[in-house]
């Protein structure tokens, strides 16, 4: 049986000035994106300039934190929001939902692709393998906060979280979504993008990837306790909102190359 490290979520305090880790972990992947962005921007038949990814970025992070928190508001918990409705804004407690940061962040590039006059499926095909490294980050900060914990278990890697309502041994679900959403998730892309592929072939890979792999770890995530499984005792909301997301990626893949062998 594992402790959880009980870090402390504030990372630096000065006065009543306070950065937290959960904030710091999403300026790491903005940062890291917009870094991996510029790279991309390199190569032949790009949609945007080097000059023009911290543009780009700006429309991004936007998108990530307005669909984020509201997406968690509408899916997760708008009874709260209408208790507290200054939690909106208390991002560092955490509360963010990946899907709702991901209708935010395609308004975000369809907005900037109108602005710079590129189609959006081309703009979303190089934004798609930059995500990942922002999905690894934000989910070491729900590590550092100890939320989003996992299902008792009696595995030998089992952790004990001191903000669960019990002393049970749980699945570090926040590291197993670091390694599938994260690292395994940004091989994947990176290496598909690397080659010329159909368009909408890139972000449709993208939808299936995530959509498996959050389908997947729900199975051993708990469920958030203001909403419990909706049916069968076993599916969550967030199965429930990523299932969409892989028949769309699989619709899109296969147009892609429909279109592509045409």
């Amino acid at each position: 049986m594992l402790q959880h490290p009980q870090i402390d979520p504030v990372a630096i305090a000065i006065g009543p000035l306070k950065i937290h880790w959960y904030g710091l972990t999403y300026l790491v992947g903005f940062v890291a994106g917009w870094w991996l962005g510029r790279l991309r921007a390199r190569k032949p038949g790009s949609p945007i300039t080097e000059e023009q990814m911290g543009d780009l970025l700006f429309y991004l992070a936007l998108g990530v934190i307005l669909g984020g928190r509201f997406g968690y508001v509408i899916f997760y918990n708008f009874d709260l929001f209408l208790a507290d409705p200054l939690w909106l804004v208390r991002v560092w407690e955490g509360g963010m939902s990946f899907h709702g940061g991901l209708l935010g962040v395609m308004f975000a590039m369809w907005w900037y692709g109108r602005k710079i006059e590129t189609g959006f499926w081309r703009l979303a095909d190089f934004v798609a393998p930059l995500v990942p490294v922002g999905l690894g980050a934000g989910r070491i900060g729900n590590f550092i906060n100890g939320e989003l914990w996992g299902k008792p278990t009696d595995l030998p890697w089992g952790m004990v979280f001191r903000q669960a309502p019990d002393a049970l041994a749980r699945h570090p679900s926040q590291l197993y979504q670091f390694a599938l959403e994260g690292v395994l998730f940004f091989i994947i892309l990176w290496w598909f993008s690397a080659k010329p592929r159909p368009r909408m072939a890139v972000s449709g890979l993208f939808l299936v990837c995530y959509g498996i792999f959050r389908f997947l770890v729900e199975f051993v995530r708990q469920p958030d306790a203001q909403l419990g499984y909706l049916a069968f005792d076993w599916l969550t909301m967030g199965q429930v909102l990523s299932f969409p997301m892989i028949l769309a990626g699989a619709v899109l893949i296969f147009i892609a190359y429909r279109r592509n062998a045409e």
